[in-house]
């Protein structure tokens, strides 16, 4: 997957979320998670769009590890949602599996980006 692709595909996610979470603060109990789950999805895209605009390896890292750790924390917004039965059905089922697989891409990112700065 190119840095282009990868922009677009956690672009893509944010927007999903931003419009999953539009709904959900319809329900009243729901919209103090929608708020965290929101600001967890974007933050992913923002972070690893200032990856890429790094001035160094270092910075890359460091940049790429928050985009990780809010895919993460998003994870973890979207399991709350479902054992809680705040959220159920197909909508917060592609989130999650999308979140998931976003931390695998970016924790292996991070890997080959940390062997590189030794």
């Amino acid at each position: 997957m190119t840095p282009q692709e990868l922009r677009d595909r956690t672009m893509a996610f944010g927007a999903e979320a931003v419009r999953f979470c539009r709904e959900l603060r319809k329900n009243p109990n729901a919209r103090d998670l929608a708020n965290q789950l929101s600001a967890s999805s974007t933050s992913v895209t923002a972070n690893y769009r200032a990856a890429c605009r790094a001035r160094s390896k270092r910075e890359f890292v460091s940049k790429l590890s928050i985009a990780l750790e809010e895919a993460d924390e998003t994870v973890g917004w979207l399991e709350l949602l479902l054992r809680s039965e705040t959220a159920k059905g197909e909508a917060v089922d592609v989130l999650l599996k999308e979140a998931k697989e976003l931390v695998l891409i970016l924790s292996a990112s991070r890997r080959t980006a940390e062997r590189s700065l030794k």
